[in-house]
């Protein structure tokens, strides 16, 4: 057996899948099952068993991050005391390839009796989930594409294609954007990006290095060293940031001043006027500027200028900002 040549086929195969349920989906099926699920005032049930029950997971998820109130319920137990899940105004999408496995046809009464709108994702569109649903999406798939025509891999391909091209369409028509994408994963990359603000991350209140134009580059020094930070803000006597400070300063400083520097004051040493940031900016804007400038430190300050924090690149990276 050819490894690649296997793998490269069954690729082709379930692709070839997923294009040939898209010629036979019907238009007037998927607007139907569309506005089902777009009025859906309650939320949107998955459901299914086996491999098929994964895929329902999963179509839930997608649905729920993008803006759809979903959840899962296991066919096994949802006969088993689960039903109490789904609630009026709800609607349900099962997902069975055969439409005939048994858990999942013993909980049709009960939705039928709520007057739970089903949607069925199945290949058998004679099935009892076909007959007892109200809208079928023909996810059929000839028995020759699938692993000695049993093991279910092109048929619960293409039920995820159609669950999430759904998903897609309801994305686009509730105009779900890419804040409200961060709004729902705030620990994911986007999240931060887009959710994280530099007064979550600044150094503040103890953390923050200060000092007065007034001070001694070794009063400087030690501010520096004591808040571990690589750098100090610097202020005028009423408090308005002048200046900065970083260890590049201190290395520039002592090779043109030598050991006298220690008796120079943080006004003759400091870089006036440097690149401040608002604590309400978003931490990626943060960084664009830290980059664009070629900073690794900044201070941060209140409307009246007022240091209120500093903000190093390392904070950046650990919040995976970066």
């Amino acid at each position: 057996m050819n490894v690649y040549s296997t793998i490269i086929e069954e690729v082709k195969k379930e692709a070839s899948a997923i294009l040939r349920v898209a010629e036979q989906l019907s238009e007037p099926s998927v607007e139907h099952a569309f506005k089902l699920l777009s009025a859906c005032k309650g939320k949107v049930v998955l459901t299914g068993m086996g491999k098929a029950g994964i895929i329902a997971r999963k179509i839930s998820a997608t649905l729920a991050s993008t803006g759809t109130t979903s959840i899962f319920l296991h066919a096994a137990e949802g006969i088993h005391g689960d039903l109490g899940m789904i609630d009026k105004g709800d609607v349900v999408i099962a997902v069975s390839n055969s439409g005939n496995t048994q858990e999942l046809i013993s909980i049709i009464p009960y939705l039928k009796f709520s007057q739970i709108p089903i949607i069925a994702l199945t290949g058998e569109v004679d099935s009892q989930l076909a007959q007892n649903s109200e809208v079928v999406l023909n996810c059929n798939v000839p028995k020759e594409y699938e692993p000695l025509g049993l093991v279910p891999t092109s048929s619960t391909t293409v039920a995820l294609a159609v669950g999430d091209a759904l998903a897609i369409a309801l994305l686009r028509h509730k105009n779900f954007q890419l804040m409200d994408f961060a709004r729902y994963h705030p620990g994911g990359t986007i999240g931060k990006k887009l959710l994280l603000r530099v007064s979550d991350l600044m150094h503040s209140n103890d953390e923050l290095p200060l000092v007065n134009e007034s001070a001694k580059m070794s009063e400087v020094i030690m501010e520096m060293t004591g808040k571990k930070l690589g750098c100090t803000a610097v202020t005028d006597n009423d408090g308005v940031l002048t200046g900065m400070i970083t260890d590049g300063d201190l290395r520039r400083q002592l090779q043109s001043k030598g050991d006298s520097l220690l008796s120079y004051s943080a006004s003759q040493c400091m870089t006036s006027n440097p690149k401040h940031l608002r604590p309400e900016i978003l931490a990626i804007d943060a960084l664009n500027l830290m980059e664009s400038h070629k900073i690794t430190m900044l201070p941060v300050v209140d409307e009246n200028l007022y240091p209120v924090g500093m903000l190093h690149m390392h904070d950046l990276i650990r919040a995976g900002v970066l």
